[in-house]
């Protein structure tokens, strides 16, 4: 069966890059990456170029590969699309399996071609079982959880998950949900309490909603993508996207705490300036090399582009009419990750087991292109900072998950740190969680 769907993607895949004409890209993927990257000439398509890895899963003993000081090893397989990983104060991991709603109409022709495709390529074994949370416990921290157990079933499309004292927050793609929680509990049967909707179908193109608590614990921050790539589905479509919204926990009130993010997740504290970060996935069809995905501080009341604007004022012709205006305040973002990754996890190493090198920095789990014909992503690397800044280039730390042939073994996602400071890697292709440790006590030293 799978090598029957892989020779209709591959079918599929050669006629639609002779479709658009799409062949080597000899562009410097290095120039994207950093606080300046080069922004090449606009390329418009009539259909833009999109190549896959077809989703093929781990065979046998492999598994993504790390460079030296580090070590890799499967911290649960076998699990139904995992998109999320949280870690609670116990040690306990919550492990988000989701499927995405499947709401949004085909409008037109490139979309039939992409929602066919990517159902092939995602489909890799994930099933109705999904959309849940599984509790993984391991009390000796050896990464060999000794427990495994659904904690919360029954849920539509979730991804963020977010502890304040006993409330635990899921967000759904339609809500805020608030469930009671006791520490140490295995599961979690009582019916959730709405703290706040959030704009989900019939349309629901970015579906994924990234929950963050405030630092106090007054408050929620949830990301919310787009309704479409530019607008194509109305303006009217994107009411309450492509923002940030801060969330009131007493009141589930809620205001806009940065807007024109056209798809961001990832949300996470900086740990010295203790500001809001989080990852962004740009808009497609400008080109292969348009337009680089970010990671940024986001600012209270900032405007970050979308959709009239990219990387500041570099205008998208597409959108009508435009807004000068708003353009004009558009804030350049803090770093670029090269165009179509796709990033949709970040975490900061706070810890004090991996090696000294990571120490304060930012993993950032990278999805995967789609739409250029070389692949790029598919990969968690890491960026170094410093005083609260990104300081240098970005680095490979969780590799392998594309074989020799274009292939995707696994497709990296959300992350976290577990209990001892280890990463933790949610594989949403590869239906694992991979777990980053360092090679030995000595290395791990700080």
């Amino acid at each position: 069966m799978r090598d029957g769907f892989k020779a209709r993607l591959t079918i599929a895949g050669a006629a639609i890059l002779a479709l658009t004409g799409a062949g080597t890209d000899n562009f410097d993927i290095q120039s994207q990456i950093g606080p300046n990257p080069v922004l090449p000439p606009i390329q418009q398509y009539l259909v833009p170029p999109m190549r896959l890895a077809p989703g093929v899963a781990w065979n046998g003993g492999e598994m993504p590969t790390a460079p030296s000081g580090l070590r890799v090893q499967a911290f649960a397989q076998g699990l139904q699309h995992p998109r999320s990983v949280y870690t609670l104060p116990n040690g306990d991991v919550l492990v988000v399996e989701s499927l995405s709603p499947d709401l949004q109409p085909v409008s037109r022709p490139k979309n039939l071609v992409m929602n066919w495709m990517e159902k092939i390529v995602t489909s890799n074994g994930a099933s109705a079982g999904s959309n849940r949370i599984t509790l993984l416990r391991d009390s000796k921290g050896n990464g060999q959880p000794e427990l495994r157990t659904v904690f919360i079933d029954h849920l539509m499309s979730p991804f963020g998950v977010a502890l304040v004292g006993n409330d635990l927050y899921v967000a759904d793609t339609d809500a805020i949900l608030k469930f009671p929680y006791t520490p140490g509990a295995t599961s979690i049967t009582a019916a959730p309490v709405v703290l706040t909707p959030l704009p989900g179908g019939p349309i629901d193109h970015h579906w994924t909603k990234s929950l963050l608590a405030s630092e106090d614990g007054s408050k929620l921050y949830v990301g919310i993508g787009s309704n479409s790539n530019i607008t194509e589905n109305g303006i009217g479509a994107e009411l309450g996207r492509a923002d940030i919204w801060e969330v009131d926990r007493a009141t589930g009130a809620h205001r806009i705490f940065a807007d024109g993010l056209r798809n961001p997740n990832g949300l996470t504290w900086e740990p010295q300036s203790h500001a809001l970060w989080c990852v962004v996935n740009e808009r497609d069809e400008l080109g292969p090399d348009l337009v680089p995905d970010y990671m940024t501080s986001v600012k209270d009341g900032g405007f970050y582009g979308w959709p009239y604007s990219y990387y500041g004022a570099h205008i998208d012709p597409r959108v009508h009419p435009q807004r000068p205006d708003l353009v004009a305040r558009a804030i350049v973002p803090d770093y670029a990750l090269s165009s179509h990754v796709a990033p949709l996890g970040m975490v900061f190493d706070t810890g004090n087991s991996l090696p000294a090198h990571y120490s304060g920095g930012a993993f950032v789990g990278e999805h995967g292109s789609w739409d250029r014909p070389q692949f790029n992503g598919y990969k968690v690397v890491f960026v170094p900072f410093a005083n609260g800044k990104p300081s240098g280039k970005a680095e490979d730390v969780v590799t392998g998950f594309l074989d020799g042939k274009g292939n995707a073994r696994g497709r990296p996602v959300a992350l976290t740190l577990d209990r001892n400071g280890a990463l933790l890697v949610a594989d949403d292709v590869g239906n694992t969680v991979w777990r980053v440790s360092a090679a030995s006590q000595n290395q791990a030293s700080r």
